[in-house]
């Protein structure tokens, strides 16, 4: 290889470099946004929900984890909205969980 030819390819791979060196440096930032964004949402959770209710959304989240942050947003906007009576207790989350499950429909398909 020449030299003009060795300088393009140090170029290149410095460039290259480069790039991932700020794709990481945005993906390390994007996960400090997403973490203090949670850090948030459980402080909140932790001011309207009884240790009680808080204990079950937890145990939900294991199993459904996508319904459980869609719920636990949902709370935090009803609170805000003056539309649920804080702290929220086990048996409130347990009925606001029923009225939720209620509406969920099931499809069912029958093979003839």
């Amino acid at each position: 290889m020449s030299n003009e030819e060795e300088e393009e390819v140090d170029e290149l791979r410095r460039r290259r470099m480069l790039e991932l060196q700020q794709r990481i440096a945005q993906e390390q930032q994007r996960a400090q946004v997403q973490q203090q964004i949670e850090m948030q949402k459980q402080a909140i959770l932790r001011r309207i929900l009884t240790p009680e209710a808080r204990r079950r959304l937890n145990n939900l989240k294991m199993v459904k984890q996508e319904f459980t942050n869609q719920l636990e947003l949902q709370l935090i906007q009803l609170v805000q909205a003056g539309k649920v009576q804080t702290p929220i207790t086990d048996e409130q989350l347990k009925e606001i969980l029923m009225r939720l499950q209620a509406q969920r429909r099931d499809i069912k398909i029958t093979r003839r």
